[in-house]
């Protein structure tokens, strides 16, 4: 599974859309995405992701979305490219009270720099950089299309390396690989 989230301002906690991408095993992926309501009147991102007060009437707050998204994940590796999404789940469940969940996070942007060492310092492992050398399609700053993007990356990186997901996830994390790791 791939996580994005796109937030309302600079305050990690303003979650305004959250992404979900799910690989089958057979490698095909599924996503989903909502809206979620921060419940906040400043609105400085807009301007990057397109969405605003507006787009959110009526949509859910980011505990009824954390509820649903805990029964969907559990079990399962959760990617998100770079810290941000992890860093912001936990923000926003800090500011509703909600305790932080236990997900296996692994970040993409490590398996990125094992699959394209190549890229560092030509261009970077950012998805705009990866969109332009992997040739992936996507529009950037949706949370649905930056997941799939995410879930994306690692599949090219397993095809790329010929290495499982969690080995190529925990040798970025942990600078060795532990290949007794096994795809769930």
């Amino acid at each position: 599974m791939a996580l994005d989230v796109e937030t309302a301002n600079n305050d990690r906690a303003s979650i305004c859309q959250v992404g979900l991408a799910c690989v089958d095993m057979d490698g095909s992926v599924a996503t989903w995405s909502t809206y979620v309501d921060p419940c906040t009147p400043t609105w400085t991102c807009t301007w990057v992701h397109g969405i605003n007060e507006e787009t959110v009437r009526g949509a859910p707050r980011f505990p009824e979305v954390l509820a649903m998204l805990t029964q969907v994940v559990a079990g399962h590796t959760v990617f998100q490219h770079s810290s941000f999404d992890r860093s912001a789940v936990n923000a926003a469940c800090s500011l509703h009270g909600c305790l932080a969940p236990d997900w296996h996070w692994r970040d993409s942007v490590a398996v990125a720099r094992r699959a394209w060492p190549e890229l560092k310092g030509n261009g970077g492992h950012g998805l705009k950089s990866l969109k332009s050398h992997l040739g992936l399609v996507f529009r950037h700053h949706d949370g649905e299309e930056d997941a799939r993007a995410a879930a994306e990356v690692v599949l090219r990186a397993e095809a790329e390396t010929g290495l499982d997901f969690m080995v190529l996830a925990d040798a970025g994390a942990y600078g060795h690989a532990d290949t007794r790791i096994k795809r769930f």
